[in-house]
């Protein structure tokens, strides 16, 4: 159930962005959807399971797709650059003068792939007043830039 749930939101992700790069909202989206589906496999028992996974992926869904929405490209680097620097537990802040948005990435656990190194972490975003939270895990690519992974 949970699998087939991941590949429904992944595909769903390539097909809202057709020939083009995902959007940072779609990707958020897709992100939150899946670290909400987890969570909610992780919280819901029994035959309550299937509810929680697919409360959590909406609400996950919902929360990454404003978290995504609302980042530009400052923030983005500045995410990128807690993923590549900061120890585990150690939290990157910063507000953006633009927006007034402000953005927490903390990585959670880093950990080593047959491709490279992988990391846990928090984002937690304040956005028009509203606390939101994303957890994700993200892996470093060939280039060196940090790719969401699920």
């Amino acid at each position: 159930m949970y699998r087939r749930l991941c590949i429904t939101l992944l595909i769903s992700l390539f097909l809202l962005a057709g020939c083009t790069t995902p959007t940072k909202q779609q990707t958020g989206t897709v992100l939150g959807g899946v670290a909400g589906g987890v969570l909610g496999n992780q919280v819901g028992k029994g035959s309550g399971r299937t509810a929680a996974v697919i409360i959590g992926t909406l609400a996950g869904a919902f929360i990454g797709g404003s978290i995504g929405q609302q980042m530009d490209e400052n923030d983005h680097y500045r995410s990128q650059q807690a993923l590549e620097s900061n120890r585990v537990n150690q939290t990157a802040s910063w507000q953006n003068p633009d927006s007034g948005h402000s953005y927490e990435v903390t990585p959670t656990r880093t950990f080593q792939t047959a491709s490279g190194p992988c990391r846990e972490y928090t984002t937690e975003a304040v956005i028009d007043g509203r606390r939101e939270t994303v957890y994700g895990t993200a892996c470093r690519q060939p280039d060196g830039s940090w790719q969401a992974t699920n």
